[in-house]
């Protein structure tokens, strides 16, 4: 009996192995179709500006991001809610410590110029707040709400900024302590808001910000509009050339720290490393960072901890550590 089972064990072993080799034996392999950006084809390059190819854990990281805000201000108390402009979405939340005259954190949220909340974000909160500063995250237009155009968009960020800049006192803040951070397409609104030039378009200091962190986000918008992004966003010359940070660095006047996962997809990395090195090319000081082990939308939960790997840089960068 026992020589009768193993024999059909393996007559059946033999037959899975036989179909698997069929099955993929007769697979043929992807071909690459024509070049569309650097080495990639089309579908190379759309997987690359789709972060759920690269990070499968997208959803379970989104939730956390919500769930821990809510964790955050049972804690903290509710943010302070600011009104920076006329529309209704024009507001910003406001976690507020308890030192006179505190440091200033912005943080400018991702979503993929298409969604994302202000207070989804609020979980990085703490590590500001505990360590003496006021911590800001606006909430501003998408690409769906504005047609596919992201100049709103940045207008709303740059002007939620301004805000902060003359209404720092109001909520006893140091408006010569301002400092930027933003993640993913909020890292790209965070770049360009770092080029702006408040002098002309606001008649603000042009060193209004101190210093800025960037996760995850991009920099120059040509492979980007050569995308499947460009099915929402309605990308023109003049706002590819407007909205990519890296073409205007003459109007950097702070030090920023660039970060990304090791575990993002190919065109982030490229996008953070060839931008940090541009910067330090025009002899302006640039931290790069490469978070191993993270994947995209883990790298910034790496600021909601005061020992983490953002969370420590940035507090470094505000002096309060």
């Amino acid at each position: 009996m026992n020589t009768k089972r193993s024999l059909l064990f393996t007559m059946g072993a033999g037959i899975v192995s036989s179909a698997f080799a069929q099955s993929t034996s007769s697979t043929p392999p992807k071909q690459k179709g024509p070049l569309v950006w650097l080495d990639m084809d089309q579908a190379e390059l759309d997987a690359s500006y789709d972060q759920s190819v690269y990070a499968p854990n997208i959803r379970q990281i989104q939730s956390r991001y919500a769930s821990n805000s809510d964790i955050t201000r049972s804690r903290l108390g509710n943010p302070k809610r600011f009104a920076y402009g006329p529309t209704p979405i024009e507001g910003l939340d406001v976690y507020l410590c308890d030192r006179p005259k505190a440091p200033i954190n912005i943080f400018i949220h991702g979503g993929a110029w298409r969604s994302g909340l202000a207070k989804n974000f609020g979980f990085k909160a703490e590590t500001f707040v505990n360590a003496g500063a006021h911590f800001v995250v606006p909430d501003f237009i998408n690409a769906f709400e504005s047609g596919g155009d992201l100049m709103p968009m940045i207008d709303q960020v740059r002007r939620a900024v301004a805000w902060v800049y003359k209404n720092a006192s109001s909520f006893n803040g140091d408006p010569n302590k301002i400092y930027l951070s933003g993640h993913s397409s909020g890292g790209h609104l965070a770049g360009v808001t770092l080029v702006t030039n408040w002098k002309k378009d606001y008649d603000l200091p042009m060193d209004i910000i101190k210093g800025g962190l960037l996760c995850s986000g991009m920099y120059d918008l040509k492979p980007v509009r050569l995308s499947a992004r460009s099915s929402y966003v309605k990308f023109t010359d003049s706002m590819e050339d407007a909205l990519s940070t890296q073409r205007h660095l003459e109007f950097l006047n702070t030090p920023i720290i660039v970060a990304h996962g090791n575990l993002e997809t190919p065109d982030f990395q490229r996008q953070s490393r060839d931008f940090a090195k541009a910067v330090k090319d025009m002899g302006k000081p640039v931290d790069y960072i490469v978070g191993q082990n993270y994947n995209h939308f883990e790298m910034p939960e790496t600021i909601a901890n005061p020992y983490g790997l953002l969370g420590k840089l940035v507090l470094k960068q505000m002096k309060l550590t």
